[in-house]
């Protein structure tokens, strides 16, 4: 039986699968080595009953995720799953990586992630190229869900919403200054709290105000990641994954247009085309 992983900070998903039959599908809490040790990660698989029963028949992992992204990291997922999978092989890589072979299989291409965070590289069809571009929910993340929660959360708090947006977030969420500085700044991984603000987007998607904020963190998207990778390759297509790639197709493929960039493929999740890859594979 092998497993297929792709994680993020919030949540993973799972397939686990036997000669092209799929065993289980599931979700688990997310699973990044940049805030999740070895004792943490054991314990959350210790709680998921598919992965208690199926433990020992598992002979293959493949997980992506958020946060593997240096050997030092890659190894505290790895000494976990080790741990718990006793007779597993298993392969620990970055989610950019899941993503590239999710859109592009064996063909090269420029592959970005808009999701709770961002983040793009160059695969040229076996590899993904190494680069800075993964800075972070605090410097970086342009055009994500936790870089729109941020916009949205200042907005509210430096009383630069318009009257109409304003009414509705405070209707939707109620918040107080206190809780939002609390939950921004003292709780863990504030990036997925500011990444629940998306649904306040997607909602209002077509207010102007949201629109604006929408197409800003696009276009720094491009400017920041896309275009200069696109100077390296030319020729090369655009391929997105994530729920915010997904949920503002439009906006997106708008801003690529003005950048003068042709997108091939928006998927939501890489997970079922990962599974159907590896599927095919095994």
């Amino acid at each position: 039986m092998t497993a297929v992983v792709y994680s993020g900070s919030n949540y993973a998903e799972w397939r686990l699968f036997d000669k092209e039959r799929t065993i289980a599908s599931f979700k688990t809490s997310g699973i990044n080595p940049y805030f999740n040790d070895e004792k943490h990660i054991i314990q959350l698989l210790n709680k998921n009953i598919n992965l208690i029963h199926h433990a020992e028949e598992i002979k293959r992992i493949y997980f992506f995720g958020a946060g593997s992204f240096s050997p030092e990291l890659k190894n505290i997922v790895h000494n976990a799953f080790s741990a718990f999978f006793k007779f597993g092989k298993i392969t620990v890589e970055h989610d950019i990586t899941a993503a590239a072979i999710a859109c592009c299989k064996n063909s090269p291409g420029i592959i970005s992630i808009v999701g709770s965070g961002t983040n793009a590289a160059w695969y040229d069809g076996k590899k993904v190229t190494p680069n800075n571009y993964g800075l972070g929910y605090i410097l970086a993340d342009e055009g994500s869900g936790n870089w729109l929660g941020r916009e949205l959360v200042k907005g509210y708090m430096n009383e630069t919403l318009p009257e109409n947006i304003r009414k509705k977030f405070v209707q939707r969420y109620d918040p107080e200054r206190k809780t939002l500085l609390e939950k921004i700044y003292r709780q863990k991984q504030p990036a997925i709290y500011l990444s629940s603000f998306t649904d306040f987007f997607i909602e209002n998607q077509e207010d102007s105000y949201i629109k604006g904020i929408i197409k800003n963190g696009f276009d720094k998207l491009m400017q920041t990641y896309l275009l200069p990778l696109h100077d390296e390759h030319p020729e090369a297509f655009l391929y997105f994954a994530g729920s915010v790639a997904a949920g503002f197709q439009n906006q997106l493929k708008e801003a690529a247009a003005d950048a003068n960039l042709k997108i091939a493929t928006i998927i939501k999740e890489p997970i079922n085309n990962l599974l159907t890859y590896y599927s095919s594979k095994n």
